[in-house]
């Protein structure tokens, strides 16, 4: 009864701090009061404007709760370049806050996980209430680590698929310019044609270009927000030739060439590779049961014909 009642208290003070906070917090932020008024200016005419985003029930109640926790988890963990640099890679539309908050939604739910099964297990022994809570952190601590580790998966990931198709890619871009397009239209001819990872950054190059930026410098961003050097270095070598004028087709042929011999030197490493995983099943399971056969026969023999 005592931890059912704990639990109770605790539910009972959490809806009392989200009151709380909803009428204590009602105040629009200052840059939510501003920024209407300079919307005018160019270097603010670029940036979305802070809590314009439509929130749901639930957004709206544990909005500012999530927020202040995933500052939290900003301050301890850090590493926000790296955050942003993996979200780059991995293509998702979120900012560095808005995935701190994701990682601190993973926490709640391991916390309630475990928490549900501590409340059961207190419920019989309540002397083990302390380590069960303590368990309770280290799973939403082991939450917010699992969805960092998820974001370098899901950056890994779509890098291989990047590099799958990037021989393919190429050798299309080399071939429509060789046929006498210019490197805009290859580049629309390409990401019209193809799907895949590596036409949806095409197109993110395409719309920069086709809202002012120039074309070397697109390929630059390209460039630098990509995390495969051979990537990067067809992008680089793209923006050179279209900014010092030097014939774009034999650039692309010989990129497309290194992405191709790339790719095969990517083969071979994965093919060495799966040959010493293949190697464990052999050593650990083949091999023991063959000697197993081979001399469990000589071993009963011995124990019979022996005194």
């Amino acid at each position: 009864m005592s931890a059912l009642g704990a639990f109770a208290g605790a539910m009972l003070g959490s809806g009392l701090f989200l009151v709380a906070r909803g009428v204590l917090g009602r105040r629009p932020a200052l840059e939510v009061r501003v920024l209407p008024y300079i919307r005018d200016l160019p270097h603010m005419a670029r940036q979305p404007l802070v809590g314009t985003r439509p929130a749901g029930p639930f957004r709206a109640v544990f909005g500012p709760v999530l927020s202040a926790a995933a500052g939290s988890v900003e301050r301890v963990l850090g590493g926000s370049a790296s955050i942003r640099r993996r979200l780059e890679r991995t293509g998702l539309e979120l900012t560095v806050r808005e995935f701190r908050v994701e990682q601190v939604m993973w926490g709640l739910v391991g916390f309630a996980v475990t928490a549900a099964v501590t409340l059961v297990v207190a419920l019989q022994a309540p002397s083990r209430t302390l380590p069960l809570l303590v368990l309770c952190v280290v799973a939403f601590a082991f939450g917010v680590l699992l969805r960092e580790n998820r974001l370098t998966a899901q950056a890994t990931e779509r890098e291989r698929r990047l590099m799958v198709e990037f021989p393919t890619v190429a050798e299309l871009l080399a071939l429509a310019v060789g046929a006498g397009e210019g490197p805009v239209a290859a580049l629309d001819r390409v990401a019209v044609r193809c799907r895949g990872e590596m036409a949806g950054e095409i197109g993110r190059v395409l719309a920069d270009v086709r809202t002012g930026t120039p074309v070397a410098a697109a390929l630059d961003a390209w460039a630098a927000r990509s995390g495969l050097p051979a990537v990067a270095r067809f992008a680089e070598a793209m923006a050179v030739a279209v900014d010092r004028g030097t014939p774009l087709a034999a650039v692309l042929h010989a990129q497309a060439a290194d992405a191709r011999e790339a790719g095969r030197r990517a083969l071979i490493e994965s093919g060495a590779r799966r040959e010493v995983v293949m190697m464990v099943p052999v050593v650990f399971l083949v091999l023991p049961v063959t000697v197993l056969f081979a001399f469990w026969p000589g071993v009963v023999g011995l124990q019979l014909v022996s005194p």
